[in-house]
């Protein structure tokens, strides 16, 4: 057994690195994997499920997408991908791959397209941090320690094994990446010239049209209070970016 956790601790190690927020990660995917992935099910996702078909709003999306990436490094700026989808859930999502999906329902309910802005900057938060890959890894080294534990413990064991990486180690993970990109996003609206402030009333209509949830120890996303809170709490950071954007001129128009 002492073998054996040292090659998953050796794994583990040589596969460190680091978000764009400084925190240490574990990535053994590699990127290209996790990219192929993303492009093959966001172009299942085209053909299977029904996207909108109207220009205008095809492109304000494409117009406040074009205002952020302008905000990133260049080499972060080329290949993305962005469809709108025919669904009525408020809600967005990315994959690797550099591919955006918003959903129609989140253009009926963002309120101006700072808010939209600050949905797609969070989505595009999550890519560049490479949390689809992060998450596979944490994945994949749970998977091994589970097998582990059923070959010298017992079935009994991997299955406790298992339930203790659930809620001890995945879920808590997805709830570091949802806030990591929440900050990721908000630097990114400022940057491009979208008022941050704007994030946290997102959040408040999103609580409106929430359901009930289970407790934030058992979700993989923070609870609504908890992101307003963060958001908040950065603020200290992204409206000076906001108001430098603001100077040099970067006053976005995307209206539908």
């Amino acid at each position: 057994m002492r073998k054996i956790l040292l090659i998953v601790a050796g794994l583990a190690l040589a596969a460190c690195a680091t978000s764009p927020t400084g925190r240490s990660q574990l990535m053994m995917v590699s990127d290209s994997q996790m990219a192929a992935a993303g492009q093959q099910m966001f172009a299942q996702l085209k053909s299977q499920q029904p996207v909108v078909r109207d220009a205008a709003v095809s492109t304000e999306v494409q117009c406040v997408v074009s205002h952020l990436l302008q905000a990133l490094p260049a080499e972060q700026r080329q290949g993305w991908e962005v469809q709108v989808f025919d669904e009525k859930t408020p809600n967005a999502f990315a994959l690797p791959g550099r591919k955006i999906g918003v959903h129609s329902g989140m253009l009926r309910l963002v309120e101006n397209e700072a808010q939209l802005a600050a949905v797609i900057g969070h989505e595009i938060g999550h890519v560049l941090a490479r949390h689809a890959n992060e998450r596979a890894s944490m994945g994949l080294l749970a998977q091994i320690g589970q097998e582990v534990a059923g070959q010298v413990i017992s079935p009994t064991g991997a299955a406790v094994f298992g339930l203790g990486a659930q809620f001890g180690v995945l879920l808590p993970y997805s709830r570091t990446h949802e806030a990591e990109a929440d900050v990721m996003g908000q630097d990114l609206m400022a940057r491009a010239g979208y008022d941050p402030r704007e994030s946290i009333r997102l959040w408040q209509l999103m609580e409106k049209q929430s359901q009930a949830k289970p407790p934030e120890f058992l979700s993989t996303h923070p609870a609504t209070g908890t992101r307003m809170q963060g958001l908040d709490a950065h603020l200290q950071q992204s409206l000076p970016l906001y108001q430098r954007a603001q100077a040099q001129g970067k006053v976005p128009r995307c209206t539908r």
